[in-house]
Order: structure tokens, then C-alpha cells, then sequence
């Protein structure tokens, strides 16, 4: 190692981090999560509150609409009664005169002796006829109503009970208002019908009971209907539901919206894409596993083929030589499990929701480097770590610090693999204004233009390569990347002028974290 350091730490060949990672253990649901509502129920519940909260305010409006259909026939009833009755009324010999005749009084009570009231008062309020227990109105002489002899209804009491008035005033001097000098007040008598609210309320209660009556028919009716048609509107749920329970287990075609209502096919477009992702994941999966047991074979193979060699021979030499093989064959089967497992991990980290943490990038790449001094001795291959610049201030990311070392960890040992022994891999930190760089170059063969994409394939190996390597590296470093957001490109190395040796450079650019920290940790 040359000055650009990552200290003199000695490690063995690589292997994968085996660090127990933490545990992730989901937060407990909320309980409303919990609790499955019926859509049935709900619609149900929609359209049954309104209606029963609606239903009582109709009674109540119902039974003020009858007691106003009751009153009016009634108080004109009272109205010609008064009429009448004020015709009896008149003035003799400058005093009010009236009474009213017995057949007169006869007709007037007619209905219910005890339910109709009369009086007949003069300009001083003297009785002239009727019952004198019937309250008189709160009169204003200048009232514009007893002038003009209009007929006026109160609700009052007597004896304690509740009456309907119906009163007017009678002008006693019709020439009054044509007299050169007139009083100052016309002599006006009182003349007033009152009935009990007995009738009144009866029919108003006959009202009501024929309205209301039939809604106690009608209601029942309604929730049946409004049932029967929630459950067939509902039904193509229910038939959806079968074909589904229906498929085969690994029918994952896409549900037909024609064959659904209109209203449910933005459901069935999301089911769909998510049976297209499960399908291209699944799809993925089963690539990932031929492409697995393919790889799997070769290491294997040697293994068997080996060992029955070792079996068959006699000679120590031999048999130590073959016992070599098979641990290079073992090294290489073992390397290529830690990759998948590499791999997996990788993948599914997105599912095991590990919150990440601010990362000092210059640390963990500086650790990460001495983990492969003994390898890159092995190789004669010089290794070297260049820190930031002091100007730059601290670098810091956010992110997994396990799955970032297996990212630094799978490029260094890729740059190893293609450099030459006597050529050199740098590990470099540094800054790009708000944003962290974290490079890796070599002095290797380099990589063409047209394969930088592919070379982050699984399995993908550069034809003439004769290194050996599972090719499983950089598809771990390119989903590591992706979820910590970060930008992964290729270039040749800047600083090699060799054209057999152009070397490579790859260039990990992270995002910045939510806030900028005081000093690093």
C-alpha cells in the first residue's frame, strides 16, 4: 500500500460480511387497521341514516301541515259566526242594543254546548250578551283593525282551557267618519265566537293518522327494496370474487374490465398491474434460479470429478494435487453461494425496512479498504484509499452501513480481479458540492462502451475475460445503488494512458441527506 492509506490492517481473502443484522420487527398495526368493514353494511348504513333521521322531521312537519289543514275550515267557521253575530248588534237611542235570540243561540251551539263560547259588549264594555268569563282582546282605539271591522283570531283560555277567538269591533255610528266634527273615538262594540280546540285537534289527528299510518306500511317496504337492491348491486363483486377463487394458482393473465362494472374497473386496471408485476417478478425468480443452478453446476461438477480422481489414486502427490483442485472448487461453489445470498439480501432490503442512518462515507470506505489489504498483497496489486480534502468538510450520506461495505466490498474485489498484477486500485471519497462521490478506478483491461450496461447483468461475463468471478458482482452494486438512490457510472480511467491497460472507473454518486450535520460523527 502506498501513501494514499487505508493503514496497514491484513484480512483474509474476501468473504461476504456475516454480521448479525438487526432484526426488523414491524410496529404493531393501529387498531382500526385491524377491523374489515362490510361495503354492504356501509352502503347500508348511508343510505338508512338519512332516511331514518329524515323520518321523524316529517312526522313533525306532517302534524304542523295538518293542524294548519284543520284550523282553516274551522276559523272560517268562527268568521261567519262573527259575522253573523255582529248583525245582531245595534244602536238605540244612542246606546248599543243586542241580544241574541234563543233559536239563534240554539244554532250557534249547535255542535257541543260546552265547546262554544259568545260576547256581546258595548262601547264601555258592558255585556250586553253571552258568557262573561270569555277574555276580552287587549284592544288600542286607534287600532286600524277595529276600525275597519275585520275579523281577528287569537288563541286564549278559559277556565283553564284552550280556545280559538275569532272577534271583531262594530261601528255604531256609520256616519261617523262623514261628520263635520266627529269624537274623538268611534263608538265601537265587541263581538267575539270562541271554541274549544277539541274538534280541531281530532281532525288533525285523523290527518295525521292517514298520512302517517301508511308510512309504518310503506317504510318496511323500502328497507326491503333498498336490501334486495344493495345485494344484486353487489353481485358482480361476488361473481368477481369466484373467478378469481376459480384460476388456477399460477394463472396470473390479466382480469377483463369488460367483464365488470364501470365502477369497479379502476379496481380490477390496479389488480391487473399488480398481477403483471407479480408476474414479471415471478418471471425474474425462476431466471434467477436456472441461472443459479447453471452456475452452480460447473463449480460442482469439478468438485465430483475431483474427488473421485483422489479416490483412484495411489500416489500421495497425486492425491494431494487433487485435493488442491478440490478446494479451489470448493472456494469457487462457496464464493458463488455468498454471491446469491449477497444478492437476495439485496433485493429484498427494500421489504425489510431498516430505517437508514447518517453515514460518514470517508470512515466506512477507509474500513471497508483495509478488509482487502491482504488480498490486494496476494495479487501485488497496490491498494490505496484517497480521503477528501480538508476544504471539502465532512461527507456524509445517508443510507445501510452493512449493505454499503457489500457495495465497496464487491467493486473492490472486482478491480482486483481485472488489474494486473503491479497495477493499482484507489478507493476515493470526495465531494461534488451538495452531493458525495465515491469512486473506484483500477489500471485493467477497462470495459468497452457498448458493455457498461450489460456488465450489471447477473450472471454477465465479458467474452475474452479469463478471470475467474461468478458474475453476480456489480448486479449486487447496481440494487444496492438503487436503493439508496444513488447513480452509478462507468468511465475509463482518467489517469492511465496504457491503450492495452485503459482501466475503469466507476463513479457512485449519492444524493445528499435531509439535513447537513454539525460535524461528523
Amino acid at each position: 500500500m502506498n501513501e494514499r492509506d487505508a493503514g496497514s490492517t491484513a484480512g483474509p481473502e474476501y468473504t461476504p460480511a456475516t454480521a448479525a443484522e438487526p432484526t426488523y420487527v414491524p410496529p404493531n398495526p393501529e387498531p382500526d387497521e385491524n377491523i374489515r368493514h362490510s361495503l354492504f353494511g356501509e352502503i347500508l348504513d348511508w343510505m338508512l341514516a338519512p332516511l331514518l333521521l329524515l323520518w321523524p322531521m316529517s312526522i313533525a312537519i306532517t302534524y304542523l301541515v295538518a293542524k294548519s289543514i284543520a284550523n282553516q275550515p274551522f276559523d272560517d267557521a268562527l268568521e261567519d259566526r262573527v259575522t253573523v253575530l255582529g248583525q245582531q248588534i245595534r244602536s238605540v237611542g244612542g246606546k248599543a242594543a243586542g241580544q241574541l235570540h234563543p233559536s239563534g243561540r240554539d244554532i250557534l251551539r249547535a255542535d257541543d254546548v260546552d265547546s262554544v263560547y259568545y260576547l256581546l259588549a258595548g262601547p264601555d264594555g258592558e255585556l250586553l250578551d253571552g258568557d262573561r268569563d270569555l277574555p276580552r282582546p287587549q284592544m288600542n282605539a286607534s287600532d286600524e283593525h277595529a276600525r275597519s271591522g275585520a275579523v281577528e283570531f287569537r288563541n286564549d283560555t278559559i277556565h283553564g282551557t284552550p280556545i280559538r277567538v275569532a272577534y271583531t269591533y262594530i261601528n255604531l255610528d256609520p256616519l261617523h267618519e262623514r261628520s263635520l266634527q266627529p269624537p274623538l273615538e268611534p263608538p265601537l262594540a265587541l263581538v267575539q265566537v270562541a271554541e274549544t280546540l277539541d274538534k280541531r285537534a281530532h281532525l288533525a289527528g285523523e290527518i295525521i293518522k292517514g298520512v302517517i299510518l301508511p308510512q309504518f306500511i310503506i317504510l318496511p317496504v323500502i328497507l326491503a327494496l333498498v336490501w334486495f337492491a344493495l345485494s344484486r348491486g353487489l353481485t358482480p363483486l361476488a361473481e368477481l370474487q369466484q373467478r378469481i377463487r376459480a384460476r388456477p394458482r399460477d394463472d396470473l393473465s390479466p382480469i377483463d374490465p369488460r367483464q365488470v362494472p364501470e365502477e369497479i374497473s379502476p379496481l380490477v386496471g390496479s389488480f391487473n398491474d399488480m398481477l403483471e408485476r407479480l408476474g414479471e417478478s415471478m418471471a425474474m425468480q425462476k431466471r434467477f434460479i436456472a441461472d443459479a443452478a447453471h452456475q452452480m453446476k460447473t463449480p460442482l461438477a469439478g468438485m465430483r470429478m475431483q474427488s473421485e480422481l483422489a479416490l483412484r489414486q495411489l500416489d500421495p502427490a497425486e492425491i494431494h494435487r487433487s485435493l488442491e483442485q478440490l478446494a479451489k472448487s470448493s472456494e469457487s461453489a462457496t464464493r458463488l453461494v455468498n454471491q446469491l445470498l449477497a444478492l437476495a439480501r439485496a433485493e429484498n432490503q427494500p421489504q425489510a425496512g431498516l430505517a437508514f442512518a447518517e453515514i460518514d462515507l470517508p470512515v466506512l470506505a477507509r474500513e471497508t479498504v483495509r478488509d482487502w489489504v491482504q488480498a490486494s498483497f496476494a495479487g501485488q496489486i497496490d491498494l490505496g484509499f484517497e480521503p477528501p480534502a480538508a476544504d471539502e468538510g465532512p461527507v456524509v450520506i445517508a443510507g445501510q452501513p452493512l449493505m454499503l461495505r457489500e457495495l465497496l466490498s464487491n467493486l473492490i474485489d472486482n478491480a482486483l480481479r481485472y488489474t494486473p498484477a503491479g497495477g493499482s486500485v484507489t478507493v476515493r471519497v470526495r465531494r461534488d458540492g451538495e452531493r458525495a462521490l465515491l469512486e473506484v478506478e483500477d489500471t485493467g483491461p477497462g470495459i468497452a462502451p457498448n458493455e457498461r450496461e450489460r456488465v450489471f447483468e447477473r450472471f454477465y461475463r465479458i467474452l475474452g475475460s479469463n478471470t475467474q468471478g461468478s458474475g453476480l458482482g456489480l448486479a449486487i452494486v447496481r440494487e444496492i445503488a438503487q436503493q439508496h438512490g444513488a447513480e452509478i457510472d462507468i468511465f475509463n480511467n482518467p489517469r492511465t494512458q496504457s491503450k492495452r491497460f485503459p482501466g475503469s472507473l466507476f463513479r457512485l454518486t449519492f444524493p445528499p441527506p435531509l439535513h447537513e450535520p454539525d460535524a461528523a460523527p
